[in-house]
């Protein structure tokens, strides 16, 4: 089976407390031909699930520490916005005018800590004031997600929940995969051979982020309003995982 990527329409702007397992399959319903099958999975812009969960911080609520403002001189930023990174980080990495970077609470490391300025803007006023936040759990927002879609439709299915992140030595942002269920994040092909009969030995895939990447293109990243993709034909079987299979040790970690 060829694996395909089907953006879905009229997915509307989220609201915080909305049900996104409702929308997606009303936007599943819209999509002419489409059927939900078992094994199908939903890639799922995060944005919308921060959105539906209330990850919004107004910054004028937020009142910055000593630290926040001393990083914020060093990177010409709101301390204000420092100050949310730092509460969602376990360690800051590097800062320089403009970038702060960090290991996020969830393990990941990134700049800003996930927090968005951008398509924030809803029924909450001034949008220059509003972030959002990275989901607090993303991976039970993904079984949450599964499990509904599977009380409504009795449908074994997948769901990523994928961010864009910029990466080491490389510039331009990609879809990475920050939640998931249902779906391999890893896939360990140590001890398979190869087409000449060789044993791989250190071949392991990030399925889900390969996949996450293919989604995140087929979504775009500003103003296309499709930030959920209907995948089928992914080439790996379904089966429980998290997000934490991706998370390289710091022992491990070459760049830090």
């Amino acid at each position: 089976m060829p694996l395909t990527l089907t953006p879905l329409h009229g997915i509307p702007l989220i609201q915080p407390g909305d049900s996104l397992a409702d929308i997606i399959l009303d936007a599943v319903l819209e999509n002419d031909g489409l059927q939900l099958e078992d094994n199908d999975i939903f890639v799922i812009a995060q944005k919308i699930v921060s959105k539906a969960e209330g990850r919004l911080v107004n910054l004028t609520t937020v009142h910055p520490s000593s630290r926040a403002i001393e990083l914020a001189e060093l990177t010409q930023k709101d301390a204000r916005l420092i100050e949310m990174v730092l509460q969602e980080s376990s360690e800051v990495l590097r800062t320089r005018p403009g970038t702060i970077i960090v290991q996020h609470k969830l393990g990941f490391v990134c700049a800003n800590a996930g927090i968005d300025h951008s398509n924030v803007e809803g029924s909450w006023g001034d949008a220059s004031d509003w972030i959002l936040l990275l989901p607090v759990d993303p991976d039970k927002s993904a079984a949450d997600l599964q499990e509904k879609i599977f009380q409504r439709t009795g449908k074994k299915i997948g769901i990523v929940i994928i961010d864009s992140h910029g990466r080491a030595w490389r510039m331009g942002t990609v879809g990475v995969t920050i939640g998931v269920a249902g779906v391999p994040a890893l896939v360990d092909m140590r001890g398979m051979q190869d087409m000449f009969g060789y044993t791989l030995r250190v071949t392991m895939i990030a399925a889900a982020d390969e996949l996450a990447a293919g989604a995140s293109l087929v979504m775009g990243q500003a103003a296309e309003r499709t930030p959920v993709v209907h995948v089928r034909g992914f080439p790996f079987p379904l089966r429980d995982s998290s997000l934490q299979e991706l998370i390289r040790p710091k022992d491990m970690d070459l760049f830090r």
